[in-house]
């Protein structure tokens, strides 16, 4: 039977000549541009005459600013790497993942009385990743920072400011492949049981239901969503650079109206905070854990991309295909999602128990 949407039995009304759609659920309430509606529309934000400087522009200055006050060897070099960077559009992480990782090395050489990055060598590179790994750096993270210092150390040398060799035989730090932690269905089921506050029901079921990741939710705004088709676009993910269409639930859709309900309709984002209009992840993962400690849930490990997890975990097992997984994630190598399919797979787990059948039944012969 074909799945059957929140908002499937609606009529329409149009002022001018834009439709306008109403469900039964809501008796008639209004979403749209409608005088007397419960959800007035969006107003479009006020850009001030000469600019307000971007996020993209105040970590620029940020970052240069830093580095000007710094006595770092080579800092020239890094100022003319990250300008080469922000000239390509990088993503800020990306970039903040590159400075911090780039800084290190050059502090690094200082204490050991280099005052040029000409100086560095392999075994330089060596005791910077020991040092790392003694200040008890996770693998993927060291993995990361020696990707950021690598592809530095190519931009120098094809200035021809560093020695060639430096590029063979990199260092490579094995990663550990860990199973993603997905909630069981029990679980899931006593955490919503909990959720009384209207926002953080709408948050967390929307991230259970899309998999999209945090930073995605709550970057959302309202003229992301179509209520109608119960759709979110993602014009572009901060990790990726990709933009992709997610869907929500029934449950979702429900929560999500219960919070549009209560929402200030003149904040431009979806979720926001009491005095910003915006709201920043650490208050979000402070109410998740609120909600993780009233089920009990707290010595189990769980986190808020364990909710992202959990969709792809119950998809898998409900039969969708791993390519359409994939698009619904964002992830560009299909590996990534290719784990969850190590971790639940349904039909592998009844061969195995078919097959255990058939031995004990021969054992007992």
């Amino acid at each position: 039977m074909q799945y059957q949407k929140f908002f499937n039995t609606t009529h329409t009304d149009s002022i001018g000549n834009h439709p306008l759609y109403f469900h039964s659920f809501f008796e008639g309430d209004l979403f749209f541009e409608d005088p007397q509606s419960k959800f007035p529309a969006v107003e479009e934000p006020k850009i001030k005459k000469g600019g307000t400087p971007t996020k993209r522009e105040c970590l620029r200055d940020r970052i240069f600013q830093d580095i000007s006050s710094k006595n770092l060897p080579g800092k020239e070099h890094l100022e003319r790497y990250l300008r080469h960077k922000f000239r390509h559009n990088c993503k800020p992480n990306t970039i903040r993942s590159a400075y911090s990782s780039i800084v290190l090395i050059c502090e690094f050489l200082k204490e050991n009385n280099k005052n040029s990055l000409e100086q560095l060598t392999r075994s330089d590179l060596e005791m910077f990743v020991e040092q790392e790994q003694d200040r008890g750096l996770k693998p993927g993270t060291m993995r990361t920072r020696l990707g950021s210092l690598y592809a530095f150390l190519r931009f120098l040398v094809d200035d021809e400011l560093l020695d060639p060799k430096l590029l063979k035989r990199k260092i490579h730090i094995k990663k550990p492949e860990r199973l993603p932690k997905s909630m069981s269905l029990e679980d899931e089921t006593k955490l919503l049981s909990v959720v009384k506050n209207v926002m953080s029901r709408a948050i967390i079921l929307m991230l259970l239901r899309t998999g999209m990741r945090i930073g995605e939710l709550l970057n959302t705004t309202m003229k992301d969503i179509d209520l109608q088709e119960q759709m979110i676009t993602i014009y572009e993910s901060e990790k990726t650079g990709s933009g992709r269409v997610v869907y929500f639930s029934n449950d979702a859709a429900k929560a999500l109206f219960a919070w549009l309900r209560q929402r200030d309709p003149k904040k431009e984002k979806l979720f926001y905070s009491r005095n910003r209009g915006t709201i920043c992840y650490s208050a979000v993962r402070s109410r998740f854990n609120k909600c993780l400690k009233k089920a009990g849930f707290t010595d189990k490990g769980y986190s808020l991309h364990c909710l992202r997890h959990t969709f792809a975990t119950r998809l898998l097992n409900a039969g969708m295909h791993l390519e359409c997984l994939q698009v619904l994630l964002g992830h560009s190598n299909i590996e990534h999602t290719r784990r969850y399919a190590n971790l639940s797979d349904k039909r592998r787990e009844a061969q195995y128990f078919s097959a255990m059948a058939i031995i004990e039944g021969g054992q007992k012969r």
